[in-house]
């Protein structure tokens, strides 16, 4: 296993020395952080789980794997993903690259071929790629038109608990909110979501009527308890509002469970009074966001022709200063919204950093990976490097920021429970006689 023996696979070190900690994931360190965030920590595992995280010391007599300053991470949580449509690519792509035929695509894919055999597979291999890439949380968004629901989430409730222990993952809705239905339509939709844990969900976009469709949306989940989880304004037009909207509503009837917001584009293309008005209704709603830099970066201002204007995400640090948890997310795997990616949130978080300048410092960003998108799925157990969490970790030999932003980390290491797991990702050939090579 790579640049350090000790740490091959099925190994369990007694204790990681001298290991890189950015503070911002481990709070106890923070007086022995030096410029950049990241202090020197002798880890101490026993078992499954964290025992103690201690200042490192020169030579304390006790054996263990010196790590000489690489980075350690917790686990990555990535909270905003399509699971069901990944790796469709090779049979139906994105003839021109826009978000309009990327809808049309994916919609007849999903007609023609979303068989539960079909989606197992390809399910089962973008897990497979997550987890060897380090992540351990997973919310997935999954295509639940009324014809497709049925087929859809009894599969995700039983790919669930195969995959418990491994990645936990959560189930989101997903419809455009024109199709939302009515009535005892809509009791029986959200009834299903409900049977099956899920998180109801919707993408919203302007409309002549979105302000009763959304209040309905949020009635539904308020009724069924369920939280709320949207596809919000994934556009370039400024007049898409559907954030302030929402917000608004939540606050309107009191909404108490968790909203959160994904995308939130037209926030960067809007007056700056506008966007900030809204954030200060986000912040008082208490919705959280993630944004998807990957995906809109491909899908937003592309026309042919045409060089980008922007980039295509959300006004991250202004969230940040109100307070508001902003996590970032993979969004789309190999899909017509999306060409690329393999679920690997370091290759995420390390495209953000460049497009959203999350460093000079890096503050607290490191937790929009980890910590925050893990406290958004409700489970604050994980994501953070602390005494009695579950020694679920990435180990790298980079020991800065730059060293590890520099380079793709093909050789980090991954431990989950305090056990060094394989690192092999699946091979694409493994889905040629479902999707085509």
């Amino acid at each position: 296993m790579g640049w350090h023996p000790e740490l091959s696979e099925g190994t369990r070190p007694r204790r990681l020395l001298q290991a890189g900690v950015p503070v911002s994931l481990c709070p106890t360190l923070a007086g022995h952080a030096d410029s950049r965030g990241i202090a020197r920590a002798d880890i101490t595992l026993a078992g499954e789980t964290v025992a103690a995280i201690d200042p490192a010391a020169p030579d304390d007599g006790y054996n263990g794997v010196d790590l000489d300053g690489g980075l350690v991470l917790p686990a990555f949580a990535d909270v905003h993903t399509h699971l069901d449509k990944g790796h469709i690519w090779p049979r139906t792509d994105n003839p021109d690259g826009t978000f309009a035929a990327a809808l049309d695509a994916a919609g007849a894919d999903r007609d023609a071929h979303w068989t539960r055999e079909d989606m197992r597979r390809r399910m089962e291999f973008g897990l497979r790629s997550a987890e060897a890439h380090g992540t351990r949380l997973i919310r997935t968004h999954l295509d639940s038109q009324l014809h497709q629901a049925p087929v859809t989430w009894p599969l995700f409730s039983e790919i669930r608990e195969t995959w418990r222990g491994r990645i936990e993952l959560q189930g989101v809705s997903l419809i455009g909110i024109d199709e939302l239905p009515e009535g005892r339509e809509l009791e029986d939709y959200v009834r299903l979501i409900a049977d099956h844990g899920g998180i109801l969900g919707a993408a919203a976009y302007p409309m002549p009527d979105i302000d009763s469709r959304l209040t309905r949306l949020v009635d539904a989940a308020a009724r069924y308890g369920l939280d709320l989880d949207l596809h919000v304004d994934e556009s370039g037009d400024p007049g898409a509002d559907c954030l302030a909207r929402l917000a608004r509503i939540a606050l309107d009837v009191g909404f108490a469970g968790q909203i959160v917001a994904g995308h939130c584009c037209s926030l960067a293309v809007q007056p700056e009074a506008e966007a900030l008005t809204t954030l200060d209704l986000v912040a008082r709603a208490g919705i959280s966001v993630v944004t998807l830099p990957l995906c809109n970066l491909y899908l937003q201002d592309r026309q042919p022709g045409r060089t980008p204007r922007w980039r295509g995400v959300t006004l991250v640090h202004e969230m940040a200063e109100r307070d508001i948890d902003v996590a970032i997310a993979s969004d789309n795997t190999r899909d017509p919204f999306y060409a690329y990616g393999d679920l690997d949130m370091l290759e995420v978080f390390r495209a953000a950093t460049r497009i959203l300048h999350l460093d000079h410092p890096f503050g607290d960003w490191p937790a929009a990976v980890t910590r925050t998108p893990a406290e958004i799925m409700g489970l604050p157990g994980f994501g953070s490097l602390t005494p009695g969490a579950r020694a679920d970790l990435v180990i790298t030999r980079a020991r800065s920021f730059s060293e590890l932003l520099a380079r793709g980390q093909s050789d980090r290491v991954v431990m989950r429970g305090g056990e060094t797991i394989a690192r092999s990702v699946p091979d694409y050939r493994e889905l040629d006689d479902v999707v085509g090579g």
